[in-house]
């Protein structure tokens, strides 16, 4: 299968530019559910990265329902809802679509770790221990800890017992790893690890616990302190 892709410059966050590109494709038709990504070496060739920089655009790509991975096979793109949600692309977002983005994650966030801390599973509470066990351990915050943040609030609108949230997590996913990305870069790294931690530690804790109120609280801190993050201060009304 050729790539037809063409080599992308070194710029921040490439895993994210990488996964529109798929995205980009999916959405037109060229590639169909079912069909098989090229493997990691030919992708690290055709754009011209590493292959760090090719897994974590996959793992991207899952967070946000496109594709499946299948161990020792490969990843394969996923059947979709026949109606996606058109939104303008990520790269041209500025600080009024970063506020309009917290608008809608805070009621939609708040109550999905609601329903999450009622509904979960065990073993989605397993895949949540491990997202929160990645971010804090990541070496590469701006890549890996990017996914794994994503992956931490897809598990969360999974684990509601309502497909629909996780189809507006994964509809949105590209906008809200852009946010995180630029989170990272504009505090003070070490101060934005600590406060991300902690925030999706209570999180997880009161999911843990089942414990809904506390779940929604938790939540809503969270994105409080990300917004700040960006700069933004946004009244909340939930």
């Amino acid at each position: 299968m050729e790539s037809g892709f063409e080599q992308i410059k070194r710029v921040a966050h490439l895993p994210t530019r990488i996964a529109s590109e798929f995205a980009k494709r999916i959405y037109d038709g060229a590639l169909q559910p079912g069909d098989k990504l090229p493997t990691e070496h030919a992708l690290s060739k055709s754009f011209g990265v590493s292959r760090t920089v090719v897994r974590e655009a996959i793992a991207q790509l899952r967070s946000e329902g496109l594709v499946e991975t299948r161990q020792g096979v490969g990843a394969f793109v996923r059947e979709r809802p026949a109606r996606q949600i058109l939104l303008e692309d990520a790269k041209s977002m500025d600080r009024r679509n970063f506020r309009d983005l917290y608008q809608l994650r805070v009621p939609l966030e708040m109550e999905a770790a609601a329903l999450a801390a009622t509904h979960h599973t065990a073993e989605q509470m397993e895949a949540l221990n491990a997202a929160l066990a990645q971010i804090s351990a990541s070496e590469d915050w701006g890549n890996s800890g990017v996914a794994a943040d994503l992956d931490f609030h897809r598990i969360i609108a999974e684990s509601t017992g309502n497909n629909y949230f996780a189809q507006f997590i994964g509809a949105i996913s590209d906008r809200i790893s852009h946010v995180i990305a630029i989170a990272r870069t504009e505090g003070q790294l070490e101060e934005v690890i600590e406060r991300t931690i902690e925030e999706h530690t209570a999180i997880r804790d009161a999911i843990r616990t089942k414990d809904p109120v506390m779940a929604r609280a938790a939540m809503r801190r969270h994105l409080i302190g990300s917004a700040q993050r960006v700069g933004l201060t946004i009244e909340f009304y939930v």
